[in-house]
């Protein structure tokens, strides 16, 4: 019996707009998909993204002299209701996952603020200007803060039956998503002649703890992890059967197609100078030193071979695939000069 054959899907090219692209905002371009997919996609995406990415909060904390949220703070300007609603906007990045502690400890008249904040080590306060209270003279205010792990929003977890708390600690309801904001748009796209192809536009707003690229990661990883559990035989190789379309309406999209060996990626991006990442100094020069000067010499550079350039440690490496990711590139990419050539031959 024949083997079956299958119709291939239309591979998109992801693109992040470069000029647009900070810690806490990021427009990603999906082009062209398969017609529909841009709805279902989007909107996919989007309840994940809201949903269902990890992030830290300040879930219960112990403020010195008052055991409910309804007490006043001799010394502070504000009441515990008003301290309690200025820790929730507390914005913290956490680098391991864990939960931890901090504390906050103000003698005197000051405004304390979250840069005041003395954190375990794997935590991160992005937001240091945030102020939480204004102490006068004379007053005093200590806070020990409990941050947990979560995703989405989370009711606050007082133990069931007990009104007051030995420990004086007051629970909050969290929200752990950092993510803030997603919008998606989906317009028509041309691949050939065929004007049915679907164009998603995606636009995501981040409190800083994670970035834009990152939760977008995050979300695809639990969408394939979820979906792929529905697979009940052999799963049908579309990425090998299926390639990037030669030409769409977008000049970028048509270029990044041109050539096979070039894996879907613009010759002109690969031609771009490394200056163009906006790296740190350190790594900028490490990469020069090292003869790294364009795209192309930098993609074809595996993590392994990047570890072993001289100064150019872990950070640094982190520093340069994030930049990379903007341009829809990674490293060990493995793309050869003579394709290149041969590609932008074929422009000229």
């Amino acid at each position: 019996m024949d083997k079956k054959e299958y119709k291939p899907l239309t591979i998109p090219k992801l693109t992040w707009n470069k000029k647009t692209l900070t810690d806490t905002f990021g427009e990603l371009v999906a082009q062209p998909l398969e017609p529909g997919f841009g709805m279902t996609l989007g909107g996919t995406l989007r309840r994940i993204l809201l949903g269902g990415i990890e992030g830290a909060a300040v879930t219960s904390v112990i403020i010195k002299g008052i055991n409910n949220e309804f007490t006043a703070l001799p010394g502070v300007s504000e009441d515990a209701m008003q301290v309690l609603l200025n820790i929730k906007g507390i914005v913290i990045k956490n680098t391991t996952g864990k939960p931890g502690r901090m504390r906050l400890t103000v003698d005197g008249e000051a405004t304390a603020k979250a840069a005041d904040i003395v954190a375990d080590g794997h935590f991160e306060i992005v937001n240091p200007d945030h102020v939480i209270a204004r102490v006068s003279a004379g007053g005093k205010l200590d806070i020990e803060f409990f941050v947990e792990i979560g995703r989405g929003y989370q009711r606050t977890q007082w133990p069931v039956g007990q009104a007051l708390q030995e420990d004086n600690r007051v629970y909050l309801d969290a929200m752990f998503s950092p993510v803030r904001k997603v919008m998606f748009d989906v317009e028509k796209t041309r691949v050939g002649k065929d004007i049915g192809y679907d164009k998603l536009i995606l636009r995501i707003t981040t409190n800083g703890a994670e970035n834009p690229i990152d939760v977008v990661h995050y979300a695809v990883s639990i969408l394939r992890t979820q979906l792929e559990h529905f697979i009940t035989g052999t799963e049908i190789p579309f990425n090998e059967i299926s390639d990037v379309p030669s030409y769409t309406e977008d000049d970028d999209a048509g270029d990044a197609a041109a050539g096979d060996g070039l894996k879907g990626i613009s010759p002109e991006v690969l031609m771009k100078p490394i200056e163009e990442l906006e790296l740190s100094v350190r790594a900028h020069n490490c990469l020069i030193n090292a003869g790294i000067k364009r795209f192309i010499d930098l993609v074809n550079v595996v993590e392994d071979e990047g570890l072993k350039i001289k100064n150019f440690g872990s950070k640094s490496l982190n520093e340069v695939k994030d930049g990379l990711k903007a341009f829809g590139l990674s490293l060990g990419m493995n793309i050869k000069e003579s394709d290149l050539k041969k590609a932008l031959q074929d422009k000229a």
